[in-house]
């Protein structure tokens, strides 16, 4: 777990750490960011928020508070003002969050069985449906995941962790300068790309350029990941696959028919040239992630028995999977990161051709990985990606895994408010 020299006790009379984000919704990486920041901040009273109460600890994840209920707790309402001998600290725990609009979130927010139907009701009726995506998120912002200051105007201090934002020029000019104008009157922004850097730093915006919070999570859960390997399905996928296997995931938007296909002869011929199996696995189980039909179809069309569609949606076990691979493949950002951190080789894959500047993958890899090590190919390239990818040193893959590790470390304390 965390070191207790990273960050000092908590402060007797300050008011909790709200720990914001989109870890109200299953996707792997929102899932891990709250349980790194909450490692880092060793005695402090925390808040769990994101923009809907749900309670996520079934798949390892945290009971969440609905933003508009913390609001109320601790920000500016007529019987608590402001909060003045408390102050919060309203820290945004990472991920590519300057870009996802209200719509997209409200969506996201759903049950995945409702919403397919919901969808394609509300893109034909477009004042209903901005009407419904102001009523489910209960905020009329653009950009929900970044907070307005004037929610918490007593806060001691508002801060970005490593957040992403390579889409932003794609985004409606009013959503761009909304999140422009909640930057500017945050304490810190970290960003974790130079890509969203540079876009930032064109606005006249000061950011820091820090790894993402995942690559610390061999450092500060390495016992309770390894405890997860020794059990339940992964165990006996790895029992499966005595001699090693890959671990391959890829988002529902991947499975039409030709994609699946060329994803299959590609890793056949990867199986054929490395005699590792193939353990197929989700990301995320949240509207607009992955999808456990497509990984099925995906195992029926291959040539090889070698391969398992692995079921299981907990965090840890998930992280377990990753971990006791040869190397990770598939088109999850943090799949690639949690694999940077326990210094496998990794791969993404985009379903068309890549493009380094609007690809949150390419933009990560370009700001992060050694040279020679491969980002992100398109599916068509996967057998040749992948290969090149086994074959790294890995002493690289050690040297890089270490050094993002203590780089991330500095920076948070920066983000925390406890270094220059």
């Amino acid at each position: 777990m965390a070191e207790e020299w990273d960050m000092p006790p908590h402060v007797p009379g300050a008011g909790p750490t709200v720990l914001f984000g989109a870890f109200d919704r299953h996707n792997f990486g929102d899932l891990l960011f709250p349980h790194i920041a909450a490692a880092l901040l060793p005695g402090r009273e925390l808040v769990f928020a994101g923009l809907a109460a749900r309670d996520l600890r079934p798949f390892g994840g945290h009971r969440v508070e609905a933003l508009a209920d913390v609001a109320a707790a601790w920000g500016h309402h007529p019987e608590q003002p402001e909060h003045p001998d408390h102050p919060v600290h309203l820290l945004h725990v990472g991920g590519e969050i300057l870009t996802c609009t209200a719509w997209q979130a409200a969506v996201m927010l759903l049950p995945p069985e409702q919403a397919p139907a919901t969808v394609a009701y509300l893109e034909a009726r477009p004042q209903e449906k901005e009407d419904w995506t102001r009523k489910r998120l209960g905020r009329p912002d653009l950009a929900p995941y970044a907070v307005p200051r004037h929610l918490f105007p007593g806060a001691a201090r508002i801060s970005y962790n490593a957040v992403g934002g390579v889409d932003l020029g794609e985004r409606a000019p009013e959503h761009r300068a909304e999140v422009l104008a909640k930057l500017r009157n945050a304490d810190a922004v970290g960003v974790r790309d130079r890509h969203t850097f540079a876009r930032l730093e064109a606005a006249g915006i000061a950011a820091r350029l820090m790894p993402d919070p995942a690559v610390l999570v061999a450092e500060l859960f390495g016992a309770e990941i390894r405890r997860h390997a020794q059990q339940g399905e992964v165990a006996r996928l790895r029992r499966t696959f005595p001699q090693g296997y890959l671990a391959v995931q890829f988002s529902a938007d991947f499975g039409d028919d030709a994609t699946l296909a060329t994803l299959a002869a590609q890793l056949d011929t990867v199986v054929a040239a490395s005699g590792l199996g193939l353990a197929l696995l989700r990301a995320g189980a949240a509207p607009w992630h992955d999808d456990l039909a497509t990984l099925e179809r995906l195992a029926a069309r291959l040539r090889t028995r070698a391969v398992a569609v692995f079921h299981g949606l907990q965090l840890w076990d998930i992280c377990a999977l990753i971990a006791a691979s040869r190397a990770f493949c598939g088109s999850s950002l943090h799949g690639r990161i949690v694999a940077t951190a326990f210094a496998l080789p990794r791969l993404n894959l985009c379903a068309g051709a890549p493009a380094a500047t609007t690809s949150k993958h390419a933009a990560y890899a370009a700001t992060w990985e050694a040279a020679g090590l491969p980002g992100v190919v398109s599916v068509s390239d996967l057998a040749e990606g992948l290969l090149q990818a086994l074959a790294a040193d890995p002493a690289v893959l050690r040297q890089t895994a270490t050094a993002l590790a203590r780089r991330y470390r500095a920076a948070f304390r920066w983000i925390a408010g406890e270094a220059d």
